[in-house]
């Protein structure tokens, strides 16, 4: 279940993450500070940490295998935050980014059940 390494996938994940949730925020206003709140609110570690414990008992047991992997993945993290939440986002990407790549139908699925949840 992996061609890139689990850092790569966290790359690619938190960039369709990312555009994921500023193609939804932009129908939502049109004041840019409250546009500016909205997005960084949904791309915060915690709010990545939190859908990944959402979604957990959905992934199969290979997701669940790679999401652990990518969680455990040396990483660098500033002093000041929550390591073990940054780690967790970093396992959340990791996903999207497998998913984005691998299998959009699979992306698909979790986005809609995302919007669902942001609603």
């Amino acid at each position: 279940m992996e061609e890139l390494s689990l850092r790569n996938y966290a790359h690619i994940g938190d960039a369709v993450w990312e555009l994921f949730i500023r193609e939804y925020t932009v129908y939502k206003t049109q004041n840019a500070k409250l546009l500016h709140k909205l997005t960084t609110e949904m791309v915060r570690a915690s709010y990545q940490a939190e859908l990944l414990q959402l979604i957990h008992d959905e992934l199969t047991d290979d997701e669940k295998d790679f999401a652990r992997r990518a969680r455990n993945t040396s990483i660098p993290i500033g002093r000041r935050n929550n390591q073990n939440e940054y780690r967790h986002a970093t396992a959340f990407e990791a996903l999207i980014g497998f998913w984005y790549l691998h299998n959009k139908t699979r992306l698909d699925y979790f986005f809609n059940k995302f919007r669902g949840m942001i609603e």
